[in-house]
């Protein structure tokens, strides 16, 4: 039997419009499942949605937890991958659910990671029109990210997330254990979104990793637990302000305009997301800087970080800027065929800002 390790879990209050909820984070919780499932919902039947890669791992240690606490729990395995984000999937999901007899008073699991996430909150929104949803994210950039804020759907062969719901869970349980088990390419591009964190809202979180960087690397447990329990804090609190996305909320999209701009222009390919983000970041501080906002010392630090943490800084010269600058407007495009940028004023600090394709590319050196 594997070890325990004695890591007080720490809890992250988040507000939603409809219920307040709980982000619990520590090390062995997905041993304790049905313990913490007793605690928040009444129901007894329950569905475990994992996919192919986290289901072999965790899911019959979940579903033994809620069966000792006496649930009664089925396990529903879709392939991995973002292929798996589309109606027929969640069709796919509910019709197992009526089979095996889930009713108004059940609720749905998401063991995995954040295509998981998305499929069983989406599915959580519209069974019998809404049952209780738990998020169990297995991948850092889902526990620190998608996990929190409620925001669930499929893609669409015109785009991502097109058919979707926003639908907050019942509780979210983040275990730091699981994260042995992930590919480290995938613990590093989760990184990238901690990193923003402490641009966008806290520096004590951004000197902290400045300084322990290669002990969370390491996979320290209780500085996981510090670390991902801050960042939960960070968005649960810009959640609380725009839980629907109207404005404030684009705060978090620091790095993600030109992140996901390089993911279309190379075809979802080359990088992980994490990946493109820590380019994105690196790119949007140089253009914060450039434009007068951002002084050049925060700029150095901001690049130096995200070098330290293994991501990948510079845009490729093989990737084509107009195709770029086609992505940053299909994706974040503004009035007056200007972009909305998020920009670095200083660590910790941020600001909107709209620029023209001209001004993006001189930033640039383009």
């Amino acid at each position: 039997m594997d070890p325990v390790y004695s890591v007080p879990v720490a809890a992250v209050k988040i507000n939603g419009a409809r219920h307040r909820y709980l982000a619990l984070v520590g090390s062995d919780l997905a041993r304790q499942v049905g313990e913490h499932m007793r605690k928040f919902l009444p129901g007894k039947t329950c569905a475990i949605v994992t996919d192919t890669n986290v289901g072999p791992l965790f899911a019959s240690r979940a579903k033994r937890s809620l069966n000792s606490a006496g649930f009664k729990p089925i396990i529903i395995t879709i392939p991995a991958g973002e292929k798996s984000k589309t109606l027929k999937q969640a069709g796919a999901i509910c019709e197992q659910m009526i089979a095996a007899g889930l009713d108004r008073q059940s609720f749905v699991i998401g063991l995995g990671g954040g295509v998981v996430g998305d499929i069983s909150g989406f599915v959580a929104a519209i069974y019998h029109r809404g049952i209780p949803h738990v998020q169990i994210p297995t991948t850092l950039l889902a526990m620190v990210d998608s996990s929190i804020g409620g925001k669930t759907g499929v893609n669409h062969q015109e785009g991502k997330n097109l058919v979707g719901a926003f639908y907050q869970p019942r509780l979210v349980l983040i275990d730091v254990a699981v994260l042995q088990s992930l590919p480290r390419r995938e613990f590093i591009a989760g990184l990238a979104e901690v990193i923003k964190y402490g641009v966008i809202e806290d520096p004590a979180l951004f000197k902290l990793l400045e300084e322990k960087i290669g002990k969370l690397t390491s996979l320290d447990r209780a500085l996981l637990t510090e670390v991902i329990t801050r960042s939960c804090a960070i968005k649960a609190k810009v959640v609380e302000q725009d839980e629907r996305e109207n404005d404030y909320r684009a705060v978090l999209n620091f790095g993600h305009t030109v992140g996901h701009a390089l993911e279309a222009a190379t075809h979802y390919q080359k990088y992980l997301h994490g990946e493109a983000v820590g380019i994105g970041m690196a790119q949007a501080a140089t253009i914060s800087a450039q434009q007068g906002f951002c002084d050049q010392r925060s700029l150095e630090r901001i690049r130096k970080l995200i070098k330290k943490a293994g991501l990948p800084l510079e845009i490729p010269r093989e990737v084509s800027m107009q195709d770029l600058i086609q992505g940053m407007e299909v994706d974040k495009k503004s009035a007056g065929g200007k972009i909305k940028f998020v920009i670095c004023t200083g660590i910790g600090k941020t600001r909107f800002h709209l620029l023209s394709p001209g001004e993006i590319l001189t930033a640039l050196g383009a």
